[in-house]
C-alpha cells in the first residue's frame, strides 16, 4: 500500500490530518479488494450440503402454500444448489438467483439451464440499493449460507427487507456458532468449527476448507439481530452439517431436534409491516 500524499496547500496540521484520513480510507479499503479476490477464486466452495438447502425447500414450500405465481429471490445463490433443490417443491413460482461473484453467476446460470424449471441468474450486491429488484417487489427471498459471509449484515438486511413485501418471507441458514460439537471444543480451548481466523488457512481447529466465515451465530444471537432488522421469527429448525466425520452423523441428525445445539440454524422470518428501527 502506498503512502497517502497531502495537499500542500493546506496548513501542516490540516494536511496531515487529511493524511491520516486518507490512510484509513485506503486501509479499510484493502482487506474489501482482499475479499473480493477470495470470492471470485473458483476454488472457494459456493455451495452448502443437502441436507440444509432441502429442508430450507420444504419451509418455503410450506410458507408459499395458497400463494401461487410468488417471486422468489435466492440471495447469494452460490452455484445455484438451493434454488435447483427448491424448483422442484415450488411449481409456478419464480426463482431468481442472485449473487455478486461472476463465477458464481456462471455456475448457476449452467445449473439452471440444465433444469426445466423457471430459473435464471442475474447480478447484485447487498449494500445500498444494490439487488436489482424494485422495492416491495418479492414475495420470499433465500438468504443460505450467506450472513456469515457479510462484513456489514445489518444493512444486507434492511436492503432484502427492502425488496420483500410486507409479510414477505425470509428463509436464512448459517452455521451454529453454538452447535453440539463447538460447546465441547470451547471448553477444550480449540478453535469452534465454522469460524475462521484466517483467509489462507485454518488454524487452531479441525477441517481444512478455507471459506471466508467472518461472523457466526447463535441461536438466539440471529432472532434478535433479525427483530432488530424488522423481521419477526415465525420458526427457527435445524439442519446437519455435511462436514461431520461419518461416525458422529447420526447424532447430528439427532442434535436437529434441539436447534439451539443443531450445526446449522434454519430459521423463517417474516418483513413486519412496521417501519425498520433503521427505518428501510
Amino acid at each position: 500500500m502506498t503512502a497517502p500524499t497531502a495537499d500542500p496547500s493546506l496548513p501542516r496540521g490540516e494536511a496531515r490530518a487529511e493524511a491520516r484520513t486518507e490512510a484509513r480510507i485506503e486501509a479499510r479499503a484493502e482487506p474489501r479488494d482482499h475479499l473480493r479476490e477470495f470470492y471470485e477464486n473458483p476454488a472457494v466452495p459456493v455451495a452448502s450440503g443437502d441436507p440444509r438447502s432441502l429442508r430450507q425447500a420444504r419451509m418455503l414450500a410450506a410458507a408459499l402454500a395458497g400463494s401461487p405465481g410468488a417471486t422468489v429471490l435466492d440471495v447469494g445463490c452460490g452455484d445455484g444448489t438451493a434454488a435447483v433443490t427448491a424448483a422442484p417443491l415450488l411449481p409456478g413460482h419464480r426463482l431468481v438467483g442472485v449473487d455478486w461473484s461472476q463465477d458464481a453467476l456462471r455456475r448457476a446460470s449452467r445449473r439452471f439451464a440444465a433444469t426445466s424449471g423457471e430459473l435464471c441468474a442475474v447480478r447484485g450486491q447487498l449494500t445500498d440499493g444494490g439487488l436489482p429488484f424494485a422495492s416491495a417487489s418479492a414475495d420470499a427471498v433465500l438468504f443460505s449460507e450467506v450472513i456469515e459471509h457479510l462484513v456489514d449484515p445489518d444493512s444486507a438486511l434492511d436492503e432484502i427487507r427492502r425488496v420483500l413485501k410486507p409479510g414477505g418471507h425470509l428463509m436464512l441458514s448459517t452455521p451454529n456458532l453454538a452447535a453440539w460439537y463447538n460447546r465441547a471444543l470451547l471448553l477444550a480451548g480449540v478453535q469452534p468449527v465454522f469460524s475462521e481466523v484466517s483467509l489462507r488457512a485454518i488454524h487452531g481447529r479441525p477441517g481444512r476448507e478455507v471459506v471466508g466465515h467472518l461472523r457466526l451465530y447463535t441461536a438466539r444471537a440471529l432472532r434478535q439481530l433479525l427483530a432488530a432488522s424488522g423481521f419477526e421469527v415465525v420458526r427457527t429448525a435445524g439442519a446437519p452439517f455435511h462436514g461431520v466425520p461419518r461416525p458422529l452423523r447420526a447424532l447430528d441428525r439427532l442434535a436437529c431436534a434441539a436447534p439451539s445445539a443443531a450445526s446449522i440454524l434454519l430459521v423463517h422470518a417474516r418483513r413486519t409491516t412496521n417501519p425498520s428501527p433503521q427505518g428501510s
